[in-house]
């Protein structure tokens, strides 16, 4: 039996997982919702650039009371560190289509066996478009999926093929959610972490997609920090 989490612990180990794929230097873009979080996790001494679609290159964590001089393209209050700069949109769009960043940290609402991702367009919802996750998802080195693992009717995100209209084909590159951490390796996807508490068998009971487990499967980083 998989088990029971508040969404407070959901969405921070998510993020917290994340926060350490990065090295010094890295310059990465965070989408709304739970990818806002990573910002919040980044290791000690570790010094990561992000940058947001609405023209902020060195955005900082959320401050402690909201400044509503700077805040992010998902309409979160967020800090400048020391050397960041604002840009006008279409900079801020040059550096995500000439493949400048080196990562970018989406939601999803399906990704598949084959690495596709459909995060935009819920059914029934009135929706402007995707925005500028298509141009994140082809303009970035890595795209890195933070979703929780089912939808909250209990449907796997994690299916063998997206029925959702596709934001980009072929173009994740890691999937964290709060069970496990898959990793896209050679087009196949690949169960690399697994979280405290959580089996082969119940991870199987709530993914649809097919993955083969690495021979090095470990328990997923991150989980020990938690304060329930």
């Amino acid at each position: 039996m998989l088990p029971v989490l508040s969404e407070e612990v959901v969405r921070h180990r998510i993020a917290r997982r994340i926060a350490m794929e990065f090295e010094d230097g890295d310059v990465v873009n965070l989408g709304i919702g739970i990818p806002t979080l990573v910002s919040d996790h980044i290791p000690e001494g570790v010094r990561v650039i992000f940058q947001t679609e609405n023209g902020v290159v060195g955005a900082g964590p959320k401050p402690p009371e909201d400044d509503l001089r700077f805040i992010g393209a998902g309409g979160r209050c967020l800090s400048v560190i020391p050397g960041g700069a604002l840009i006008a949109s279409d900079f801020s769009f040059g550096l995500i289509r000439g493949g400048h960043l080196d990562a970018t940290v989406l939601g999803a609402l399906q990704v598949d066996q084959e690495g596709n991702l459909a995060n935009w367009w819920i059914p029934g919802k009135l929706v402007p478009g995707m925005g500028g996750a298509m141009d994140l998802v082809t303009g970035a080195k890595h795209v890195i999926v933070a979703t929780t693992h089912t939808t909250k009717k209990g449907q796997p995100k994690l299916v063998k093929k997206c029925s959702l209209p596709l934001t980009g084909a072929k173009v994740v590159s890691l999937v964290v959610t709060e069970y496990a951490l898959f990793r896209f390796v050679d087009g196949q996807m690949v169960l690399e972490e697994i979280a405290p508490g959580v089996t082969e068998e119940d991870l199987k009971g709530v993914t649809e997609a097919e993955y083969v487990t690495s021979s090095n499967l470990s328990i997923m980083k991150g989980c020990d920090e938690e304060q329930n």
